[in-house]
């Protein structure tokens, strides 16, 4: 078998991004900035998540992203980038905005692209039938 074979499919990450996001919205549920900043477990696991999305979106086919160039695929990229290696710090304020601001945006996103990619894949099973 090729190693192109082993490779996984674009679509369950993005089901991945969609589970980790649900996952930052949920544990922020209820929270303003200052309680998020306060509940160290809270705060951890959201970053962990959001480190997730970006590694997740390193996996999407260039073709892909270019198939929806209103993600910030870069951006996401990027700020998982900063997370991890948090070489510049990493700013509160920024972080909240993302979790309240971009997540839910991305998240809407991603369903689109979910349920666009499962027509595609029912319509070409119709065509080969």
């Amino acid at each position: 078998m090729s190693e192109k074979g082993l490779e996984r499919e674009w679509r369950f990450y993005i089901d991945d991004m969609i589970g980790f996001a649900e996952k930052v919205l949920s544990y922020t549920e209820g929270l303003d900035q200052v309680g998020f900043l306060s509940h160290d477990l809270t705060y951890d696991a959201t970053l962990r998540n959001l480190e997730l999305i970006g590694e997740a979106a390193t996996r999407i086919p260039d073709e892909v992203r270019q198939q929806y160039p209103h993600v910030p695929w870069r951006l996401i990229i990027a700020t998982r980038n900063r997370l991890i290696h948090a070489y510049l710090g990493i700013d509160e304020d920024t972080v909240w905005s993302i979790i309240q601001d971009n997540v839910p945006e991305l998240l809407g996103y991603l369903e689109t692209i979910r349920s666009e990619s499962k027509a595609d894949i029912s319509n070409e099973n119709d065509v080969s039938d």
